[in-house]
């Protein structure tokens, strides 16, 4: 049985706001482009979870996130968890994005 495709209002968030940045930087077609690309990405990662390395970070909330680059938009990176029914999306960010900064509302400070 394949595995459930969940995305995160957050990581759909940052999808339309790439996608609008790309069309006004570029073209609007390249803003579609980079939806249809997302997307094919997501069915690729649903298909095979592991494609993506595990990121390091520190927090133990966010250790078993796994990055994978969004198909023809390099500089852009899903961050998402697996398991054996689901694959959630939980951001899909620009490679130059502060990551911490990204990722406080998803862990709080440990003790």
């Amino acid at each position: 049985m394949p595995r459930k495709l969940l995305v995160a209002p957050q990581a759909t968030h940052d999808i339309d706001d790439a996608s609008l940045r790309i069309a006004q930087a570029a073209h609007e077609q390249r803003g579609d482009d980079f939806l249809k690309a997302t997307l094919e990405t997501y069915r690729q990662l649903v298909e095979m979870p592991f494609l993506g390395s595990v990121y390091a970070f520190e927090s133990r909330r966010l250790r078993d996130l796994r990055r994978w680059f969004v198909k023809d938009f390099p500089d852009y990176v899903i961050f998402y968890r697996s398991t054996e029914d689901t694959l959630l999306i939980v951001r899909v960010l620009h490679r130059s994005r502060k990551l911490v900064e990204a990722f406080d509302d998803l862990a709080p400070d440990e003790e």
